[in-house]
């Protein structure tokens, strides 16, 4: 049976679907695999969530480097899922396809781009599912519905084949209902096993009062798990400037890659854009050039800053949002809100090009809440391995 039967949840693709068997034998054997609308299949279109980009795109001549090991892993690709368009979006409320269900969530936004991924392995309707996370598109949604989510360090998976967004921020990652496959899809990606320990535990005490005291109570169980493992948390300020100042920075520098990636493609097609992912677009039409070396050197600066802080084998701890998925149709001034603040935790592990993992560890209200651990550069095997821990 096809999963578009089974799919009561919008979280596959009708107009992109293709199913492809793996190899039947290695590490991922007998298990079942989500891919989002980004990347390659060779011999099919890739859609990137936009009816015009799937009008005026030839079909891939070749499969995505990191879809083609997960398939001689063995896992086997049942459908293409879900994206927002062009992936600019954290709702994941299409305008042409829908929206996915937040099984765990009902009545609210599963989050975005990667919304079809995370709600299909919400849903059950397979093991585990890439996605793609640029300003926090495997991390929201991974927060939004419940599921464990990661992005790696940036480059450390190859993009080839894959639409892009902002290629200095762009990352492939994934979600899994438990934390033990999140890690095996891991092993398969990185080529590798071996584990360094984490030495010491942090707080963000900066992200925690952004996100407020009701998030923080929340979490307070999850934490705890943590710090069973980890010892006591020392408190650090991530950002002394400022976490929406941090913000500002990635919107700027990720705006100036979103127009210098689509900027051409937008001016001579003109794709009928749905709400919100229109306005971003016409946006960074209008970004002044001269933002763009001050924000560069101002990132260098958060990468070094960040690089000290994590050193010595330290984990930081923080919420992954500032709060639980908001319903389907909210008003654009509710969600730009939501999106503001949650970028402004989401742009840390951006900005500093650093792993970051989210565990579904909590509720707020009924619904799901992501606790997120962060730690410096090129320690992805570590992250997953304490988050089977925990």
């Amino acid at each position: 049976m096809s999963i578009l039967e089974r799919d009561t949840l919008n979280a596959f693709c009708r107009h992109t679907h293709v199913a492809v068997r793996g190899s039947g034998e290695g590490a991922l054997a007998g298990l079942t695999l989500g891919v989002k609308d980004i990347y390659d299949i060779a011999g099919h279109r890739t859609g990137f969530g936009s009816p015009d980009w799937l009008r005026t795109h030839e079909a891939a001549a070749r499969t995505a480097p990191v879809v083609q090991r997960l398939l001689d892993a063995g896992a086997d690709v049942v459908g293409k899922t879900q994206t927002d368009e062009l992936t600019y979006s954290l709702q994941g409320e299409n305008a042409h396809y829908g929206t996915p269900v937040n099984v765990n969530a009902p009545g609210r936004i599963p989050g975005g781009s990667s919304s079809g991924s995370a709600a299909a392995v919400a849903g059950g309707l397979c093991d585990f599912a890439l996605g793609s996370d640029t300003g926090g598109s495997v991390r929201a949604p991974a927060s939004f519905c419940g599921v464990y989510g990661i992005r790696p360090t940036h480059g450390r998976i190859s993009l080839a084949g894959a639409c892009p967004l902002a290629p200095s921020f762009d990352t492939c990652g994934w979600f899994a209902r438990d934390a033990a496959l999140l890690e095996r899809v891991g092993h398969v990606l990185f080529g590798e096993t071996t584990v360094e320990a984490p030495r010491r535990l942090l707080v963000a005490e900066d992200a925690f009062a952004l996100a407020g005291e009701e998030v923080g109570r929340a979490l307070g169980p999850a934490m705890e798990r943590v710090r069973a493992l980890l010892g006591e948390a020392q408190p650090v300020t991530v950002a002394a400037d400022g976490l929406a100042q941090w913000f500002q920075v990635f919107r700027v520098l990720q705006g100036a890659e979103v127009w210098a990636q689509h900027g051409a493609w937008v001016t001579r097609v003109k794709p009928q854009l749905g709400p919100g992912v229109r306005q971003r677009i016409e946006w960074t039409a209008t970004i002044d050039p001269a933002e763009i070396p001050p924000a560069k050197a101002k990132r260098e600066e958060i990468t070094l800053r960040l690089d000290r802080v994590l050193a010595d084998g330290a984990v930081l701890m923080l919420p992954t949002l500032p709060g639980i998925a908001p319903p389907c149709n909210s008003s654009p001034a509710a969600t730009e809100d939501l999106r503001a603040r949650a970028l402004s935790l989401l742009c840390v592990a951006g900005l500093a090009r650093l792993p970051q993992v989210t565990l579904p560890l909590a509720t707020l209200d009924g619904c799901p809440l992501g606790l997120s651990l962060i730690a410096r550069r090129g320690t992805d095997t570590m992250l997953l391995a304490l988050a089977r821990k925990v």
